[in-house]
């Protein structure tokens, strides 16, 4: 049975995003275009690492074009997107893989999320190679440097409104505090 993918070649919107509070959030990734609307849950360590190579990715590709790709240095204010995840939140799948390509001669970011399996396999090939082949369910996002630079700022934003690290240890500090290993134990407020 082929693997079932959804494409999103130019998305009107594509962000990272929350449902809870902090210290109970679930981490998404949104991909909206036209009628069809995508949504996939994964860690927030994994939110924060794609958006860290996406954004040293572009500084990359600019750097090697002399400047002549067409990516912003930073983020369009035009392009800032603060408002909620779109309704319904329906997760599609919980993402395993990610990965992550440029598109030279479209200019594109493309951004594959795949889903997590019970298989240790290799993970398996992308989809412009083997669109038929089997596989887990496949999220492919294809968006400019602009909504790149975009999707990094609110990524960013969105896993820095977390729970503050302990002074201490670094984990994250609950409102009625924590056992912090660097205080042997003992309880540490907030």
């Amino acid at each position: 049975m082929a693997r079932v993918v959804h494409h999103h070649e130019a998305p009107e919107r594509f962000v990272a995003g929350t449902v809870g509070q902090p210290g109970q959030r679930s981490f998404f990734l949104q991909a909206r275009s036209a009628d069809l609307l995508t949504t996939v849950s994964l860690e927030k360590e994994q939110v924060s690492v794609l958006a860290e190579r996406v954004d040293a990715m572009l500084d990359e590709v600019l750097r090697l074009s002399g400047g002549d790709a067409v990516i912003p240095a930073v983020a369009p204010a035009e392009l800032s997107d603060d408002e909620p995840l779109d309704q319904p939140i329906v997760e599609e799948f919980r993402v395993g893989t990610l990965r992550l390509a440029w598109d030279t001669e479209q200019e594109r970011v493309v951004i594959e999320a795949y889903e997590v399996t019970d298989e240790e396999a290799d993970p398996p090939p992308p989809v412009d190679e083997e669109p038929d082949a089997e596989g887990p369910e496949t999220l492919v996002v294809r968006i400019t440097g602009a909504q790149a630079r975009a999707f990094v700022a609110r990524a960013m934003a969105v896993v820095s409104q977390g729970r503050p690290p302990c002074p201490f240890c670094g984990n994250p500090l609950d409102p009625d505090g924590h056992l912090c290993p660097r205080l042997n134990g003992y309880r540490r407020s907030a």
